[in-house]
């Protein structure tokens, strides 16, 4: 499973996306373009994330630009990562 791929399964999973989510790829926009991503499930998003990948996310690492879209999402747990 690639970081992409699982970061996509949490997205899918967390926002309850349905058959609407396959359609998410990295460069599919997030933050205004999904209903279903809004501020309840950036927490359960990050949270998700942090259990899948063993990772900390601080609170003063997190702004709007991470979540733009499904590529800088998975950028931001690859630099967790390393």
């Amino acid at each position: 499973m690639t970081l992409e791929s699982g970061v996509l399964e949490v997205l899918h999973e967390v926002l309850d996306l349905g058959s609407s989510g396959a359609k998410l790829q990295g460069d599919s926009a997030l933050l205004g373009a999904i209903p279903e991503f809004d501020s309840m499930s950036i927490v359960y998003i990050l949270t998700a994330l942090e259990e899948k990948y063993d990772i900390t996310i601080n609170d003063d690492e997190i702004d709007a630009s991470i979540f733009e879209n499904v590529g800088d999402l998975v950028r931001f747990v690859n630099e967790k990562l390393t």
